[in-house]
């Protein structure tokens, strides 16, 4: 989805080094929209914490990788990583880790909870 004039303007890559934060789908760019406008500061506090991701972070009930078929799904032809970090109380976003390309791609954002984990 290109920027459009009227939408906001996305951050620069982090030359430091820092995660690069991609969306995965159309669905994970609409739902980081709803997760924008309904919680905005958890919103912009999990891209900060994403963007500073340790490359091995210890998992915690707001953050960790999923479990089962969930856990190391397919994008691009590539196994990776599936986490989860809790925006919300039902607020969810799900990211693939790219560690070769220091990536993480935001595969599902909403702000319901996720019907795969029912």
């Amino acid at each position: 989805m290109s920027p459009k004039r009227g939408d906001r303007v996305a951050p620069p890559a982090d030359p430091a080094g820092g995660w690069d934060l991609r969306f995965a789908t159309t669905d994970a760019v609409k739902g980081w929209d709803a997760l924008c406008q309904q919680a905005a500061a958890n919103t912009l506090t999990a891209w900060t914490e994403l963007r500073t991701r340790p490359d091995a972070p210890a998992p915690t009930s707001r953050h960790h990788q999923l479990k089962g078929s969930l856990a190391t799904p397919a994008h691009g032809g590539t196994t990776m990583e599936q986490w989860q970090y809790e925006v919300t109380a039902s607020g969810r976003l799900w990211y693939l880790v790219d560690a070769d390309r220091r990536i993480l791609w935001i595969k599902a954002a909403g702000t319901a909870h996720p019907k795969a984990t029912d």
